[in-house]
């Protein structure tokens, strides 16, 4: 078997696999599933591997775990281009690109130190999504770049 065609992370049993993540953002993608290997989940992760689509990407296996459309739409933000592949004995049983939500709620900080969300207010952050970033429905401010520095863990 050639170089470009062996496994470069094994196969799992069952859980899901995150493919074509932004090279780079397979941290991000552990800390927004609250993975930090204290739990005993079992994690694989490629970083920076060959892609035919992104040139480089990042991939990341979780053994024993599916994840929830609310987990799957936080990694939109993070990785517009993930494929969210379900495995079950081995096979991929589903497969779909993510989708970013049109809000996400009580996910994200906003970075503006006078939002009525960083006053200590019991208010649940509220971002709209947008084509290149997010906007706080509260203040209006726009995060274009790190968003996964805003992501509440």
């Amino acid at each position: 078997m050639s170089d470009d065609h062996q496994l470069r992370v094994s196969k799992i049993k069952s859980g899901t696999v995150i493919d074509h993540v932004v090279g780079g953002q397979a941290l991000n993608v552990l800390a927004i599933l609250g993975i930090d290997g204290k739990e005993g989940e079992e994690v694989s992760v490629g970083i920076n591997v060959p892609s035919d689509r992104l040139a480089r990407k990042d991939i990341v296996k979780v053994e024993g775990r599916e994840l929830s459309q609310d987990e799957v739409d936080v990694l939109s933000l993070i990785a517009p281009d993930a494929t969210i592949n379900i495995v079950r004995d081995y096979d991929v049983v589903e497969k779909h690109r993510v989708d970013s939500p049109d809000v996400v709620e009580d996910v994200l900080s906003c970075p503006n130190p006078d939002c009525i969300t960083a006053a200590g207010e019991p208010v649940t952050s509220r971002f709209e999504v947008l084509e290149d970033g997010v906007r706080c429905s509260y203040c209006g401010t726009i995060v274009r770049e790190s968003i996964a520095d805003l992501i509440d863990t």
